[in-house]
């Protein structure tokens, strides 16, 4: 079998597609989508497609190697992504060529469906105690077990006011109230918080028990995320922003958190993803792969969690309801049922992409995320 295309597609809301044909009439799919920087990423692929034409798409570690280790600069968010969405496209031809599952390539399933946590609350800052309730209520009613919320509103100054703090506590106390205590709540700080006020905040937080506090302090320094982890009984957990088996060393060899978020759309795709999960096994360390993307992305990451043993939970951003599930672009979309996803049972990725609607769906690619400062000196805060 050898490669005979590689084609790309920027669909809304903010995704993006690469495909890969074969000369034996099997294709395969992946998402390589990096936020703000898709278009850059298109980039990537296409210089990566002028050797991967020709080549056998069954050797995905030696093409793996091929893109990771082929320039002399490694690693990286755009390098890593274009690898990641052309390495799931690889394992969706290999599982269909074979007659099944990724899962099954990657040692057979541990379980028998797959636990969800939907974001609470769309984005918005400053909701109202009512529309905190309302949200809250329809993801329990949806039969969601587990939640997560972004309650630190950017930018946060580095010491910042008690107001601040109370405001961010008195949100994830309305939640907990709303919820009760048989659901897991757990608080994304997205980075936006400082070493000096990370472990205030998480003090004030520990009464409402959150499920685990995610990037607490930028991923940057494993040292200083040790530091602010130690001061908590929180569970931690970070990885979204790190790359391959060496970005995610330190922080498992360091027992810098308690679970790790790769992004199998950035971190160099399914079999990086496996790796990873291996070393933070060694460590005790759970799996929750961080996912804020697409049908296809989702896809990919429910091949994982089925094959690994030391799985949390799964992120579905419920954002745009059920066109994350696939709804319009997927042939077979995926169905949440009391909080869970059935482990998929079809071919490669288990998937049947709608091509009609993937072109219908296409734009240009450019999204950004914000940029935020502060209204009184105009200095830039984290988003």
């Amino acid at each position: 079998m050898k490669i005979t295309n590689v084609e790309i597609y920027q669909v809304r809301p903010r995704w993006m597609l690469v495909k890969i044909s074969t000369d034996e009439g099997i294709t395969g799919w992946g998402e390589p989508t990096l936020e703000g920087k898709a278009t850059v990423v298109e980039e990537m692929i296409h210089v990566f497609s002028t050797w991967l034409i020709g080549e056998d798409p069954d050797n995905i570690e030696a093409l793996y190697n091929r893109m990771y280790r082929g320039g002399f600069y490694r690693g990286g968010g755009v390098l890593c992504s274009a690898i990641s969405g052309i390495e799931q496209a690889l394992w969706d031809i290999k599982g269909k060529k074979l007659g099944v599952p990724i899962w099954q390539l990657l040692g057979g399933r541990c379980r028998d469906r797959v636990r969800m946590y939907a974001h609470a609350v769309p984005f918005k800052d400053n909701p109202s105690r009512e529309e905190l309730q309302y949200w809250v209520k329809k993801r329990v009613d949806d039969g969601f077990t587990a939640l997560k919320t972004s309650m630190v509103n950017p930018p946060i100054r580095h010491v910042d006011t008690w107001k601040k703090v109370e405001e961010i506590v008195s949100r994830i106390a309305v939640m907990r109230e709303t919820a009760g205590n048989c659901v897991d709540i757990a608080i994304d700080f997205h980075g936006r918080v400082s070493p000096a006020m990370a472990p205030l905040l998480m003090k004030e937080l520990e009464p409402y028990h959150p499920m685990f506090v995610e990037e607490p302090v930028l991923p940057e320094n494993v040292d200083v995320m040790k530091e602010v982890s130690q001061k908590t009984v929180i569970p931690i957990a970070a990885g979204e922003r790190l790359f391959t088996t060496f970005g995610f060393r330190e922080l498992i060899d360091k027992r810098a958190v308690h679970i790790i978020q790769p992004d199998l759309c950035h971190c160099g795709g399914i079999l990086q993803g496996l790796k990873i999960a291996a070393m933070a096994a060694n460590q005790y360390i759970s799996v929750a792969p961080h996912n804020p993307l697409g049908p296809v992305a989702l896809a990919a990451c429910l091949q994982l969690d089925t094959a690994i043993s030391n799985f949390t939970a799964q992120e579905h951003p419920t954002h745009e309801e059920k066109l994350d599930l696939g709804v319009g672009l997927l042939k077979n979309p995926f169905v949440i049922q009391e909080g869970y996803i059935d482990v998929p049972k079809g071919p490669g990725l288990g998937i049947d992409v709608d091509e009609y609607a993937v072109k219908e769906l296409q734009y240009d690619g450019n999204w950004a995320n914000p940029v935020l400062y502060f209204e009184d000196d105009h200095s830039m805060g984290e988003w």
